[in-house]
């Protein structure tokens, strides 16, 4: 037993030096500390679908040292490599850090990354080629810290919705309750039936779609669907023979109607607040038809809402006998609507029954009021002219726009836009001035938008005889007409363009 002890004792006691002199040698030998020096930051911004790159300037008191990294965002390992490249493909808010180790130890940056939509406020512009392909492009508005613009890419549609091939000939769309719906005719080279896209207004993503091949004459032209919050509710969809189906935008159907009976003009005036109103002319019935929060319709009266199965209507029907020229939704910045009590106004035109005289007026969308302590009815008529006009310069279906901040109608012909003061005579329309002339001579204007404080329009507009992207937009100052910017060929053919807000 002795011997066997003093085996076993000899055994320990060498392993025990060797691991002290192990030490003793790692204790000697100098640490590399790691320094982040730059090329990073605290936070970063890009929008969805773009790269984050991120170059770090790194380092060591002892540089042979090896060095590694693991960049995390949201505790979750996305990369090992020195630089980081990121795509970024979801929207939201990433807590991140870099971590670079060696031997010795290791350092930690921390940084935050927002993944931003690129289409959170600015132009969307719906266009079509010769063969009905149809394409979305969108200019950012100009943020606090920069004061450019530009178009983020010239197929929205696409490049967000890779599987998925566009319908033919999108015709019309608006922003409603988080989506933009778009309406596309079909047909084309494509020969795919009706399609209604709901997509997100941020990422603009397809949430929803449907098409639309059971009635024959659907061939939509507009969509009356106000920029609410509200659902559910059956919205006219105009059609090209001036027929209306009705939408409903939460069961995604497309119905007969049954408030919109007649034919209608292709013009629609929408007045959203605190409710909606949405106005159609009626040609049937020669009058304005309104639907307000889903009621109606009622047409237009000096005393009351006048409904068709009125016995006076004939009588009491303030359009009667008189046929429709146009109609615009008057512009007005937020303090403008204050003034006006929430109030909306609309200029109509029409044509009195000569065909020669015409009369134009700026009214409320809502028709009428009522005064609580004289107990009358109240039609407010901000201004009414008449005057004899025997061609009229523009019709229903002719790109215009108003604002009362310059009390200004202005209006596409050809390649010109051309400018009314709507509080003048209306015999002054056919000499309204030229206000600006874009492209070639054979350009065609399509479409307008304002900003918001009325001091810059957006025209749309195409060349007819070029190919591919023939469609741009300019800027101009509403008031003098000078162009502001130019974005040259950034579309087809442009059929709508709206002004998206956040």
């Amino acid at each position: 037993m002795k011997t066997y002890r003093c085996f076993l004792f000899l055994m320990i006691i060498p392993l025990v030096i060797s691991c002290i002199d192990d030490k003793t040698t790692d204790a000697t030998q100098p640490i590399s500390y790691i320094k982040i020096e730059a090329g990073i930051d605290s936070v970063y911004n890009i929008n969805k679908n773009d790269t984050l790159c991120i170059r770090p300037v790194i380092s060591q008191s002892i540089d042979y040292k090896e060095l590694s990294y693991t960049w995390e965002m949201n505790l979750n390992t996305v990369s090992n490599e020195k630089e980081l490249f990121f795509v970024g493909t979801t929207l939201g808010k990433y807590n991140c850090r870099l971590i670079v180790s060696n031997e010795d130890g290791k350092t930690f940056f921390p940084f935050t990354l927002y993944v931003n939509s690129p289409y959170e406020e600015g132009i969307t512009l719906l266009s079509v080629d010769n063969d009905g392909n149809s394409m979305i492009s969108f200019m950012q508005a100009k943020s606090f810290d920069t004061d450019t613009t530009f178009f983020y890419n010239y197929d929205c549609f696409a490049k967000n919705n890779p599987e998925v091939k566009f319908a033919a000939n999108a015709i019309d769309i608006v922003q409603s309750s988080d989506n933009l719906i778009l309406a596309c005719q079909g047909g084309g080279e494509h020969n795919d039936p009706p399609t209604i896209y709901y997509l997100n207004e941020k990422t603009m993503v397809i949430e929803n779609s449907f098409t639309v091949p059971e009635y024959d004459d659907f061939k939509p032209t507009i969509l009356g669907i106000p920029m609410t919050n509200y659902s559910g509710t059956e919205y006219p969809v105009i059609c090209e023979n001036g027929k209306v189906y009705e939408f409903s935008t939460t069961e995604s159907v497309i119905s007969i109607a049954r408030k919109h009976k007649y034919t209608y003009a292709q013009n629609c005036i929408i007045n959203y607040g605190n409710g909606y109103d949405i106005l159609l002319w009626d040609y049937d019935n020669n009058g304005l038809s309104l639907i307000t929060n889903g009621y109606g319709p009622y047409y237009c009266s000096k005393e009351y809402h006048l409904m068709l199965n009125d016995s006076a209507f004939s009588k009491n029907n303030y359009f009667n006998s008189k046929t429709l020229v146009t109609m615009a939704k008057v512009n007005m910045t937020a303090a403008q609507k204050r003034e006006t009590g929430q109030h909306n106004e609309m200029i109509i035109i029409t044509k009195m029954p000569n065909n020669i005289t015409m009369r134009s007026e700026v009214i409320y969308t809502d028709f009428w009021g009522y005064n609580y302590t004289t107990q009358t009815y109240t039609f407010p008529v901000a201004n009414t002219t008449q005057g004899n006009v025997f061609t009229p310069p523009l019709n229903e279906t002719t790109p215009c726009i108003a604002n009362k901040t310059f009390y200004s109608l202005l209006f596409a012909n050809g390649n010109k836009v051309r400018r009314w003061n709507y509080n003048s005579n209306i015999s002054k329309l056919p000499a309204a001035e030229t206000l600006l002339t874009v492209g070639s001579e054979k350009a065609v204007i399509t479409g307008f938008e304002i900003s918001k404080d009325h001091l810059k329009t957006y025209v749309s507009f195409y060349e007819p005889e070029q190919e591919g992207l023939n469609g741009s937009l300019w800027v101009f100052d509403t008031d003098k007409g000078t162009v502001l910017e130019k974005y040259e060929n950034v579309c087809y053919r442009p059929v709508k363009m709206i002004y998206k807000n956040k």
